[in-house]
C-alpha cells in the first residue's frame, strides 16, 4: 500500500498491482483494467507492457466489460466462468485458473474507476476477501491520483444535483449578475462661469494697485487694477519736452521762411518733425490712460488673491482676472481617460460639493472634449461640461467637488469586473 502511495506514474502503479500484491494475497496471475468510454486493460502480471493486440489481453477486455455489465459493482467478489457469457466463459480455462477475486477499484467521487483480478486454483476465503477489500481501497485512492480530470460541466453538474439549495443560490447570483446597473465613473468637478469675461493686461508691466477683492461684485466701470505707470509717466515727459523743442523749432523757421526761400525748406521739415514728436506724445499719453482697467460690465470678480499679483510682472494679453456673472455657471468635470466610459451630450451628471456634503446638483452633459490633456495633478483626464438643472440652487463659483458622471445601462457583473478586466487588459496587453 506505501509503494502504491509513493508510485510517480500510473505504469508504475498498475506493475505493483499485478505483481506485488503477491506479498499480501496469493495468486497465480493478475491483470488491473480501467473503466471509461474505452476500457482498456492497464496491466497484466508477469508482463513489463501490455499488447492491446495480443489474444490474452483482448480476451481479458471482454472478461472486464463483462463482469462489469453483469453487476460485479461490488468491492470485492468471488468470480468464476459460470459468471461470464457464452464464448468469454468457454475460453475462460484457456486463459485463467478456475476461482478469481474481482476487486472493484472505487476512487472518491466515483471518476475514473477500475477493476483488479487475482486468479488461482485454490478457492478464495472470506478472510482473504476482506483483506482484499482494504487493499482495493487503498489502491483505488492511489489509482486516483493519476486520473483524468473531470470536465467543468461534469464537475458542475454534479455540483449542482447534490443539492436543491445550491441550484437556487445559483439561479439567483445569475439573475443578479444580469440585472441592469447605471455604469457611473466618480470625476473630478469644479463649477466655472457659463460665459465669463477675460481681463487681460492692456501693456506688459507690473501691477501696482488691485482695487477689487476676489469674488467681489463689481458695476460697470468699476476700477479693477492698476499697473506701475512709473515707465510710461518718464516717457510722457520726454516726448512732451521732445514736442515742444519741436513747436519752438518749427516757430523760427516758420518766421525765417518769410524773407528767405531755403527758410521754407526748413519750416517743412520742421513741421514733421513736430507732427512726429505730437503723435509719440499723444501714443503714451493714451497708453499711460490705459493702465487703469475698468470693469466692461457688472458681475463677479474671480481670481486667486491679491497678493499673488501685487508687483506681478504681466505680459500684454495675460489674463488676470475673470468677470462671471452668478447666474450663468456650469460643471466642469475632469473624465481621467484610465476610467473613461461613453458619455455624449444629454447625460447626466451629479455634482458633491466638498464644502457641503448634505448637498447635491444634477447636470447635464453639454460637451465633451474629444482628446485627454493632463489636469493640474499630471493625469490625463476628458474635460466635460454639464449645465445645471434649470429652477435648482446654482452652486457658487469655484466651488470644488466630487462629480458622478453616469453612463449607460449595463449588466451588474459587467460593472463589478470592468475596473479588474480593464487592469489586466492593460497589463497583459490584449
Amino acid at each position: 500500500m506505501r509503494r502504491a502511495r509513493e508510485a510517480d506514474s500510473e505504469d508504475v502503479l498498475g506493475f505493483i498491482m499485478v505483481n506485488e500484491s503477491l506479498r499480501l494475497l496469493p495468486y497465480r496471475q493478475a491483470a488491473l483494467w480501467r473503466e471509461g468510454p474505452f476500457g482498456r486493460v492497464m496491466a497484466v502480471s508477469g508482463l513489463p507492457e501490455t499488447d492491446p493486440s495480443a489474444p490474452y489481453v483482448q480476451w481479458l477486455a471482454g472478461a472486464f466489460k463483462a463482469l462489469a455489465e453483469g453487476g460485479a459493482g461490488e468491492a470485492v467478489r468471488f468470480v468464476t466462468a459460470a459468471d461470464l457469457p457464452g464464448t468469454v466463459a468457454e475460453d475462460w480455462p484457456s486463459w485463467l485458473p478456475e476461482h478469481a477475486l474481482w476487486l472493484r477499484l472505487a476512487p472518491p467521487g466515483g471518476h475514473g474507476a477500475g477493476a483488479l483480478l487475482l486468479a488461482r486454483d485454490q478457492p478464495w476465503s472470506e478472510y482473504e476477501g476482506t483483506l482484499a477489500a482494504e487493499l482495493a481501497h487503498a489502491y483505488a485512492h492511489a489509482l486516483a491520483r493519476f486520473a483524468p480530470q473531470r470536465p467543468l460541466r461534469d464537475r458542475l453538474g454534479g455540483w449542482l444535483r447534490a443539492s436543491k439549495m445550491r441550484r437556487r443560490a445559483l439561479i439567483a447570483l445569475l439573475v443578479l449578475a444580469c440585472l441592469p446597473v447605471r455604469l457611473t465613473v466618480l470625476a473630478r468637478g469644479e463649477v466655472t462661469p457659463q460665459t465669463p469675461l477675460l481681463v487681460r493686461a492692456p501693456l506688459s508691466g507690473v501691477i501696482d494697485r488691485i482695487e477689487v477683492q476676489p469674488n467681489q461684485r463689481v458695476a460697470a466701470g468699476a476700477a479693477l487694477f492698476s499697473l506701475d505707470s512709473t515707465t510710461l509717466a518718464g516717457q510722457l515727459a520726454m516726448a512732451s519736452k521732445a514736442q515742444e523743442a519741436a513747436q519752438e523749432a518749427f516757430r523760427q523757421s516758420a518766421q525765417l521762411a518769410v524773407t528767405d526761400d531755403k527758410g521754407k525748406l526748413e519750416m517743412a521739415a520742421d513741421q514733421a518733425a513736430l507732427e512726429e514728436k505730437r503723435i509719440e506724445a499723444d501714443f503714451t499719453s493714451r497708453q499711460l490712460a490705459r493702465i487703469h482697467v475698468k470693469a466692461a460690465r457688472p458681475g463677479v470678480v474671480v481670481f486667486s488673491d491679491r497678493s499673488d499679483w501685487l508687483g506681478r510682472a504681466v505680459a500684454t494679453g495675460e489674463r488676470v482676472m475673470m468677470l462671471a456673472d452668478p447666474g450663468k455657471v456650469e460643471l466642469t468635470a475632469f473624465l481621467p481617460a484610465s476610467e473613461a466610459i461613453r458619455v455624449e451630450p444629454g447625460m447626466t451628471v451629479r455634482l458633491y460639493p466638498n464644502a457641503s456634503p448634505v448637498d447635491s446638483y444634477d447636470a447635464v452633459v453639454t460637451r465633451v472634449a474629444y482628446r485627454a490633456e493632463p489636469t493640474e495633478e499630471g493625469i490625463l483626464a476628458y474635460r466635460l461640461h454639464a449645465r445645471f438643472d434649470a429652477g435648482e440652487e446654482l452652486p457658487r463659483i469655484g466651488q470644488m467637488g466630487t462629480a458622478r458622471v453616469y453612463g449607460d445601462w449595463v449588466p451588474l457583473i459587467y460593472y463589478a469586473l470592468r475596473r479588474p478586466l480593464t487592469w489586466c487588459r492593460q497589463w497583459l496587453g490584449w
